[in-house]
């Protein structure tokens, strides 16, 4: 060989030729590894925090360099409880859904747990399990993802039970056809038909527990003070010395947060979620996420997940013929025998509660003081119901549009999520400086901070009803050129009334809660206070009188339990029976 074939071989094409591994199909691979080094690194240093010495009282800077230390502290516990909510659900929601003889108490019960306020949990579960791990951190840290469960599991679990009730009557045809196992008929239809709207749910937990992070990672508990690294501890300090930059700060690393997990967590989950609509529209453009194509295309994941996947698979194959004879749903047979024994497990647990709580509030209280309670619930009653007819209002058109183009839904989103993940505390100093600076009535004014948080449940359920309305309805309203409010009352609001529903339920009892801290606004030397049950409840904390906190709770919790079933349980019957698909 010549000198010039020589330096032809060492031309840069021909180097260039020499590096297959570096074409695009790597990538995945390498983004995979990164990911995954990360992951363990981050595991190491959480292990060694967790397991470390009880330390109560962690030192918080204000120095924004340490936000993305606190963003990912916080966010680990969000997304533990973020764990076990979606496990709660689909527990809860299937045996409320597939037992009738459960579903008597299981549905009161979730109405009371919703509208139990999420600090009332606090002093119990935290004291539980400082208890349970005296000598470690890891008791306050599970304490802390306990009472972020408690803020995100409840608008799962409606989102999911409502799903289950309004199954199509194809797809239960077609799994009798099938003769599909319950597990498989769990799985295979239910489980797929109820996903986009739980993934919509799942986004508004994930961003309504912001605020229940602040309250769970500074708290008072008797004689111990414990604050926990993080953003709500973080928020708490810089709101205790009315520090508007940290302010700012913070506001801004939530943002960048929540835009990091909507592409890493419910981008993807919307893309892969979107196979499972009941109907999919002819030329559609489907949702796309990038990280969704990195898993596919990913040889290390598909590597990884094979020996999962083959033995899920093996899970969802039925183990023996079955017999002919009559075909019975899921529900009506061992899983419905366990699902009983479990709701009667929960029932007696929960009687002995109320038998328990009852007799603690009643010691030292007179009847005036259940008087009072009482008229004070009305006020915030008053206040719910007028807010939550706003919302409605407003957020209905909205959703109904942005539901039914994609395009639209996708831009919605993050910033829907955002919006929905702002702490209404963080809106004090403004809020506060207006109604002294103009004068204004607390009892008016303080009301919206109640609907800031709650409004989105509506907005995101309804979103989700759109998005599931049939394309052969839509092309039925076009080609009987159904327009106008007609097109509303014939197609669109009898489409999302079951969702709309199970949106405002929650929003509703989302609202009670929030006017605890929604009624009491301070900033500074100022403090303001409205006329409520949640203002009372509030005033009653800071006094340390536990018989009256009991009382306001139960009041609280009874006025939530009646509208439930006096009004939006018959409404969510209607709703179920009359516009089923």
């Amino acid at each position: 060989m010549n000198k010039g074939d020589k330096s032809s071989a060492l031309s840069p094409h021909r180097l260039w030729a020499l590096l297959p591994a570096f074409e695009p199909s790597f990538l995945p691979d390498l983004l995979m590894f990164t990911a995954g080094l990360a992951l363990f690194y981050g595991t190491v240093v959480v292990a060694q925090t967790w397991l470390g010495p009880f330390t109560p009282e962690v030192e918080i800077s204000r120095s924004p360099w340490k936000l993305p230390v606190y963003a990912g502290y916080s966010l680990l516990r969000m997304t533990i409880a973020y764990g076990l909510s979606l496990t709660f659900t689909l527990v809860y929601g299937y045996v409320a859904a597939y037992n009738p003889k459960a579903e008597r108490f299981l549905i009161p019960l979730l109405d009371v747990l919703q509208s139990i306020p999420v600090l009332s949990f606090l002093p119990g579960v935290m004291l539980a399990m400082i208890a349970l791990f005296p000598s470690r951190q890891l008791g306050v840290e599970l304490g802390a993802i306990l009472l972020i469960f408690t803020g995100q599991v409840w608008n799962m679990a409606f989102s999911f039970y409502q799903s289950l009730r309004t199954v199509p009557t194809e797809l239960v045809e077609v799994s009798r056809n099938f003769r599909l196992s319950p597990w498989m008929s769990f799985w295979r239809v239910d489980v797929p038909f109820a996903m986009p709207q739980l993934i919509w749910n799942m986004m508004m937990s994930m961003s309504g527990s912001w605020f229940f992070v602040v309250a769970s990672e500074a708290i008072s508990v008797g004689n111990t003070t414990v604050t926990l690294p993080g953003i709500g501890s973080y928020i708490a300090l810089a709101i205790e010395h009315r520090d508007l930059a940290a302010v700012c700060w913070a506001i801004g690393t939530m943002l960048v947060v929540i835009l990091i997990y909507d592409q890493i967590l419910f981008r993807p989950l919307v893309a892969w979620a979107d196979r499972f609509r009941f109907e999919q529209e002819p030329g559609g453009v489907p949702p796309q996420s990038w990280v969704f194509d990195v898993l596919r295309r990913s040889r290390v994941v598909e590597r990884l997940t094979q020996p999962f996947g083959v033995l899920w698979r093996r899970s969802l194959r039925p183990r023996r013929p079955v017999k002919s004879g009559p075909i019975v749903r899921a529900a009506q047979t061992a899983p419905s025998r366990i699902g009983f024994q479990l709701g009667l497990m929960v029932a007696a647990l929960a009687a002995l509660a109320v038998w328990r709580i009852v007799s603690f509030a009643v010691a030292g209280i007179t009847l005036a003081d259940v008087g009072t309670a009482l008229l004070l619930g009305l006020a915030t009653l008053a206040r719910v119901v007028v807010l939550i007819a706003i919302a409605s209002v407003i957020w209905v058109p909205i959703g109904v549009w942005v539901g039914t183009r994609p395009r639209a839904a996708n831009l919605v989103q993050p910033v829907a999520q955002f919006l929905a993940a702002f702490p209404a505390n963080l809106l004090f100093p403004i809020v506060v400086s207006i109604i002294v600076a103009w004068r204004l009535s607390p009892n008016i004014w303080l009301s919206p901070l109640m609907i800031l948080g709650t409004q989105w449940y509506i907005l995101f359920n309804v979103i989700a009803g759109a998005a599931a309305i049939p394309a052969e309805l839509r092309a039925v309203g076009v080609n009987l050129r159904v327009r106008g409010w007609l097109w509303w009352r014939r197609i669109a609001l009898p489409a999302v009334m079951p969702y709309y529903v199970t949106g405002a339920i929650t929003a509703s009892g989302g609202s009670w809660n929030a006017s605890i801290v929604a009624e009491v606004a301070s900033w500074g030397n100022e403090h303001l206070q409205a006329y409520g049950l949640g203002a009372y409840i509030a005033q009653q904390t800071d006094a340390g009188d536990f018989h009256r906190i009991v009382l306001g709770i139960a009041v609280m919790s009874l006025f939530v339990v009646v509208i439930n079933r006096v009004f939006w349980r018959p409404l969510y019957l209607y709703a179920e029976r009359k516009f089923r698909l």
